[in-house]
């Protein structure tokens, strides 16, 4: 089968590996569709994840398939289902599972990040792991329950309020899915901030209320304009000045979610005594603890949408040079298709 194998830093190669065999409690995933996430960019830039990546990885671990094969322990599932496969394996016996607090697990599995995963023509995946769609499903908005499932878990941790401001910096996938989570929480002023105005005027038709370029107008003055209150800022960029602008434009007893994946170096000016004086309070969001069957029940509602802002479905060949292109990355949510 093909797959694109992480060896090292700014080192992805497609290969020809055999197809996987599985256990007794796996199934054989026929990978159909697998996003690519900035996770994966931060590892082939040669930066940590969620977990450090091991050489000889597979990489992907936003994605769905069709099960072609079932172990003999397996039940409730059969051969032609569709799945998505939820990356993060708890060992549920650690002190952070049994205390409820899984994500932090200290012998987590990652599927696509410590061990193989979806940039593949196959995948076995655990039963425990699987995440069944109607017949039917669209293969590459059922490989979108990863992201958002993890942007549940950090819309959760923003305490959004009915009527709250919220302003979303960044526009890309995750930024346009904070945008419509939060418009589902209740927001009543959704501002986007986004240099490219391709993804401003997508950021008006997934329903924000404005849509600002931070490259041509003072962001601070125009979002005054609109509110003089901002309950929630939610970061989705990932860059130390996008974040210390979210803290900036905050209002007075408010929150700021800091939801873009930085390098592991980088570091952050911020003054204590702004956070002080608006007694702000910063958050953080790891990965998706239990919130993989919401993302299931919103994308298959319709209530979210996940689709219309992918900017290109490259082949599994294609993905090294798009990761080794800045720009190319730059452009938008590729989604490979297999």
């Amino acid at each position: 089968m093909k797959a694109a194998v992480f060896y090292k830093k700014e080192d992805l190669r497609v290969e020809e590996l055999p197809i996987p065999v599985i256990k007794k409690d796996e199934v054989l995933v026929r990978v159909r569709a697998c996003g690519v996430c900035g996770t994966d960019v931060h590892i082939f830039s040669g930066d940590e994840g969620a977990a450090p990546t091991p050489a000889g990885t597979v990489l992907g671990h936003e994605f769905a398939g069709e099960i072609v094969e079932v172990g003999a322990d397996v039940k409730g599932y059969a051969v032609g289902d569709i799945v998505s496969v939820d990356p993060n394996k708890l060992c549920g016996e650690c002190e952070f599972c049994r205390g409820g607090l899984g994500h932090f697990c200290t012998a987590m599995r990652g599927i696509g990040t410590t061990e193989h995963g979806g940039f593949a023509e196959y995948c076995a995946a655990p039963v425990s792991q699987l995440c069944k769609y109607p017949a039917g499903t669209p293969f590459e908005a059922a490989a979108m329950t990863e992201p958002v499932s993890c942007c549940l878990h950090g819309i959760d941790l923003c305490g959004i309020k009915p009527g709250a401001a919220v302003a979303v910096i960044g526009c890309g996938m995750i930024g346009l899915l904070m945008l419509q989570l939060a418009r589902l929480s209740g927001a009543g002023t959704l501002i986007a901030i986004e240099p490219l105005a391709d993804k401003r005027e997508k950021a008006l038709a997934l329903g924000a209320d404005y849509a600002l370029d931070p490259m041509s107008c003072d962001i601070k003055a125009e979002v005054a304009k609109i509110t003089h209150q901002v309950d929630v800022v939610i970061e989705c960029v990932g860059k130390t000045a996008t974040m210390q602008q979210a803290v900036e434009i905050a209002g007075v007893y408010s929150t700021v979610m800091l939801f873009g994946l930085t390098s592991p170096d980088a570091v952050m000016e911020i003054k204590p005594f702004q956070l002080f004086k608006k007694e702000i309070t910063l958050k953080a969001s790891f990965i998706n603890p239990y919130t993989f069957d919401r993302a299931k029940a919103l994308i298959g509602s319709g209530k979210i949408d996940v689709t219309s802002m992918i900017y290109a479905r490259p082949s599994v060949e294609e993905l090294p040079g798009i990761l080794a292109d800045k720009k190319a990355r730059a452009a938008g949510k590729y989604v490979v298709m297999l």
